[in-house]
């Protein structure tokens, strides 16, 4: 899957890179971007070995993605494209109630309430849109 939409959002100054999926129609998420924006992680290395650890953990408990997470190539800080794990909403909910600490609570609640995420943005879009109509 290539995707030329990509959109970055921020949690507690924290990057979350997101990608569209045209064929699916829906956005993807960076794994490692959401354990780094729950944990509060500054460093990349970091997060994706405790990325790979988490997902080992669910699969044991029997939690296993039904794509078993998918692979894009996305561009890192450093500039360069890498296959990341992506997750869809849905998986990123099952990874983030998961996560041993409770910084999961407020991102869930910044994920699905702020007026920053992607749904946020689109409902203010949608309805800027309605007004001009009206």
């Amino acid at each position: 899957m290539e995707s030329n939409k990509v959109s970055i959002r921020f949690f507690n100054d924290r990057e979350v890179r997101v990608v569209w999926d045209e064929e699916n129609n829906k956005w993807l998420f960076s794994a490692t971007d959401i354990v780094r924006a729950i944990n509060g992680e500054t460093d990349y290395t970091k997060a994706g070995n405790y990325w790979r650890w988490l997902k080992r953990k669910l699969k044991d408990q029997g939690i296993q993605f039904v794509s078993n997470t998918h692979k894009l190539k996305i561009t890192a800080s450093d500039g360069k494209r890498y296959n990341s794990d992506i997750l869809d909403s849905n998986e990123v909910v099952t990874v983030a109630k998961n996560m041993p600490n409770k910084k999961a609570a407020a991102f869930l609640d910044w994920f699905f309430y702020s007026d920053n995420t992607i749904d946020g943005q689109s409902k203010k879009k949608a309805s800027s849109f309605l007004k001009a109509v009206s």
